[in-house]
């Protein structure tokens, strides 16, 4: 992973103006525009149903009726140079049941071009050395969920998208995976991370809240308690939509 990759001068890694999505007639996402900083962990947080997972479909590349400006890394979302450099984990299991931990890993480091020495590595990264002969079938919730990021980390990405990657786990596991997602940012990796859990933003260096598919907040956690008046990030929301009710 290139020392550079978290230098101000690269520009950020994803870069947004006025993306609207648009689905059976409705605007899911209503002319939101942020940028994510290289090399911070971003949470984009809200309720369920807010337009998170719609958003991170458009900065991946896959998301249908997308207008506006996006940008990953400098290229247009979707662009074929992005495919290694991005990792995309999905709420919905991307692996196999039916193969072993290596197995998968050893599968995806040869569709995604990684080469089988990425395997070790990935495994002690998202620590499962010890279940890589396991069927993933047989691995408990946290340790599946943590084959799928291993995977999405095979090729070594410059910035990492999340889909709700710690729901249903309990807090032992959601502060496993905090702890990754801080030593990869420290290693210049970007980490944009979706979440409907707003304790969670206290793990963020950055907060994009989302409502109904608008933006309501793009700032820091303490800056965005100092500006309500608020304790936590919760309180905060709800103040902002009472605000917005109004």
């Amino acid at each position: 992973m290139g020392l550079d990759q978290g230098r101000p001068d690269q520009g950020p890694a994803v870069s947004v103006a006025d993306l609207r999505v648009q689905r059976g007639g409705v605007e899911v996402l209503r002319s939101l525009s942020f940028d994510v900083p290289r090399g911070q962990v971003v949470g984009l947080l809200g309720p369920s149903g807010s337009g998170k997972s719609t958003l991170i479909r458009s900065i991946v590349g896959v998301q249908m009726h997308v207008t506006g400006r996006c940008e990953v890394l400098g290229l247009p979302a979707g662009s074929r140079e992005l495919r290694r450099r991005v990792g995309y984990v999905t709420q919905e299991p991307a692996v196999y049941d039916d193969l072993t931990v290596r197995e998968n890993l050893r599968y995806f480091a040869v569709t995604t071009g990684a080469g089988r020495r990425a395997v070790g590595r990935v495994l002690d990264q998202v620590d499962l050395r010890g279940q890589a002969a396991r069927l993933v079938r047989s691995l408990s919730g946290g340790q599946h969920n943590r084959v799928s990021l291993a995977v999405a980390l095979l090729a070594d990405p410059e910035l990492l998208v999340l889909d709700e990657p710690t729901v249903g786990l309990d807090p032992v596991l959601r502060r496993s995976l905090w702890r990754l997602f801080h030593d990869l940012a420290a290693a210049g990796v970007t980490l944009l991370v979706s979440s409907h859990v707003m304790d969670e933003a206290s793990e963020c260096d950055r907060l994009l809240l989302l409502r109904e598919g608008e933006l309501l907040a793009d700032e820091t956690g303490p800056s965005l308690l100092a500006r309500t008046g608020t304790t936590d990030v919760g309180a905060a929301f709800l103040q902002i939509i009472d605000g917005a009710s109004r």
